[in-house]
């Protein structure tokens, strides 16, 4: 059975799951591996590219290249 095949029966058969621990359970199983996998492609930044994304931050502060805490808020809200 190939991947897509296998995908559409699992959600078939979630979808009939009447038990609601099951599905806290599930759901639990696909956070916590999907976190792993991310952790796993995740590659730390060196100290030259952490000093490059400062020096940029700083850059965009003082030509007030930003958005405010308040409106980037707003605009999440928006998103909804």
């Amino acid at each position: 059975m190939d991947l897509q095949t296998r995908k559409i029966s699992f959600v078939q058969e979630f979808l009939r799951l009447q038990n609601e621990e099951l599905v806290s359970l599930l759901e639990q199983i696909l956070r916590r591996r999907k976190a792993e996998l991310l952790e796993g492609t995740m590659v730390p930044m060196s100290m030259e590219q952490l000093n490059e994304e400062v020096d940029r931050a700083l850059e965009d502060s003082k030509n007030d290249r930003v958005i405010s805490a308040e409106d980037l808020k707003n605009e999440i809200k928006k998103w909804r």
